[in-house]
């Protein structure tokens, strides 16, 4: 059942209730459709389909599953429409709960892919080797982190890969109109939760498709990834900062449920982060010389750190490092370096 109503309420109520949301018509020719994340904490994404002309434009994807696929389909019937009136999809970022069903969609719909430059470029055909090779890349840089020997032995590179000789249809930078008939969409880039990060302004409309570079209650995670952004979290503040200056409009994420208040988020996730700055400096001046890892285990999470899966242990430490770059650069603390590599306040 497609649902009409204010500004993130039902979406807001599903997310409360830890339940699916329903399909929502958010304007005329504007569909919320929520795509479950299977064994994931943060459930599902929301995917954004806009009517065309001559069919419809997807805002991500979804998850490579066949309970996510079936959600995608069925939440386009909802609109009135077919998976195969699909014309064009814009990912906001590279990350398989956004793009990874975006090869199935384009075999079957043929629509156009589109994403921005910095992440289309990591999305090349990788051999098994190739996949290998990054695997021990990411446990390398998790060993210098200082993560203990099991939670390297779990690593694995979560990325959906294109065909050989595969790429995206459409590459897009910032400030690239999407040419949408009926929108007036341009792509503007945030990098920091991915080197390519995207979210989707119409300007005529009012409305911000943030993706997942702002979310009305949590912080997106800010890693450092091998082959990504050397100094992600820094990235993402200037992204944060050029955000305040937007105008106001409905925020449309890809988590939890939509929101207004663009400029007065970005700052609330600014401060959270200097807060995050200084818990830090803190704890290395209780705990000096410590690794990233033996920091992450001192500061505090939304869940007790010893609780986290292997996989949110990675990224947490993985966040930790991102602000430890951070604070030396602001010259607040300063590397020991060492294998694993060690930290300590600047005197």
């Amino acid at each position: 059942m497609i649902v009409t109503e204010d500004v993130g309420a039902v979406q807001r109520e599903a997310w409360a209730r830890g339940v699916l949301p329903p399909v929502e018509q958010v304007r005329p020719g504007l569909w919320s459709i929520p795509v479950p994340m299977p064994r994931n904490p943060l459930r599902y994404v929301l995917i954004y389909a806009l009517a065309l002309p001559d069919g419809l434009a997807l805002m991500d994807v979804g998850w490579d599953s066949e309970e996510s696929w079936r959600a995608l389909v069925d939440g386009i019937a909802q609109t009135g429409h077919h998976v195969t009136d699909v014309r064009y999809a814009a990912v906001t970022h590279l990350h398989p709960d956004h793009f990874g069903l975006a090869p199935r969609l384009r075999e079957v719909s043929g629509a156009a892919l589109a994403m921005h430059s910095a992440d289309a470029a990591l999305l090349g055909h990788h051999s098994p080797e190739d996949t290998t090779a990054d695997e021990q890349l990411w446990n390398t840089q998790l060993a210098q982190l200082g993560a203990p020997t099991d939670i390297l032995a779990a690593a694995r590179v979560d990325l959906v890969r294109l065909g050989a000789g595969e790429s995206m249809d459409v590459v897009l930078g910032d400030g690239t109109p999407l040419d949408l008939p009926g929108w007036d969409l341009r792509a503007v880039w945030t990098p920091g939760h991915t080197p390519g990060h995207l979210t989707f302004v119409d300007d005529t409309h009012g409305l911000m498709f943030s993706g997942d570079h702002m979310l009305p209650r949590i912080s997106p995670n800010i890693s450092t990834v091998p082959g990504e952004l050397e100094n992600p979290l820094h990235r993402y503040l200037l992204s944060l900062h050029a955000t305040t200056s937007m105008p106001d409009g409905e925020v449309l994420p890809a988590h939890e449920y939509r929101f207004r208040g663009i400029a007065d988020r970005a700052r609330q996730l600014m401060g959270h982060h200097e807060e995050r700055f200084a818990e830090i400096v803190q704890t290395l001046g209780v705990h000096p010389e410590s690794t990233a890892w033996e920091i992450s285990q001192h500061i505090s999470w939304s869940r007790p750190f010893e609780s986290m899966s292997d996989r949110l242990l990675r990224l947490a430490v993985r966040e930790t490092h991102a602000h430890l770059l951070v604070l030396a650069d602001r010259g607040s603390i300063r590397s020991l370096g060492g294998h694993p590599e060690r930290w300590t306040p600047t005197p």
